[in-house]
């Protein structure tokens, strides 16, 4: 099922998710549901507090060329080594019509448990490396534009607030699939 994909500045999206205790038929459907909004959006990564559902969960598909070929699904991801540093644009479905430069580790490990109950630790670099380091921030209740300076951050979010008052929607994602 498609679900609705939470815009800042939704006070949800600043909330830290709590830890998955157990793998259920209900928590499976939930990360069927992530991967399809995903796809739907188009992105290549998706949290579940940016549906509302504040669990330690993430999805991702780095190849938008071949869907489900390269499809992470996450529970309970850590980064347990990082390494160099790389700066990448970045974009978010949760952060509408926005693109920024931001500083991240060039290299990461990553532990999590997959639905099916195996424990996987993925050794990322480039654009994975940045898309679990994007997805992990939100379950820890940040947006990529809590990295950016205060300035552009000010600067989007008066935009934002602005089409807000004045009752104009905000665009859905355009382009080419964001984190």
């Amino acid at each position: 099922m498609i679900r609705e994909i939470l815009h800042y500045p939704d006070p949800r999206l600043k909330q830290a998710a709590g830890a998955v205790d157990n793998i259920t038929g209900n928590l499976v459907q939930l990360v069927d549901d992530l991967v399809q909004t995903m796809y739907e959006a188009p992105g290549i990564g998706l949290a579940a507090v940016q549906i509302g559902v504040p669990q330690r969960i993430v999805v991702l598909d780095i190849n938008h060329e071949e869907p489900g070929k390269s499809l992470l699904k996450l529970i309970n991801p850590t980064i347990t080594a990082r390494e160099g540093e790389i700066i990448w644009e970045e974009g978010c479905l949760s952060v509408v019509d926005y693109t920024a430069e931001v500083k991240r580790a060039a290299k990461v490990e990553v532990k999590a448990w997959t639905p099916d109950e195996k424990e996987i630790t993925l050794q990322a670099e480039d654009l994975l490396a940045v898309a679990l380091q994007h997805e992990l921030d939100h379950l820890d209740g940040k947006l990529f534009i809590d990295r950016i300076s205060r300035l552009k951050r000010e600067l989007y979010t008066r935009r934002v607030k602005k089409l807000l008052r004045e009752g104009r929607p905000l665009e859905a994602h355009k382009g080419p699939p964001a984190i």
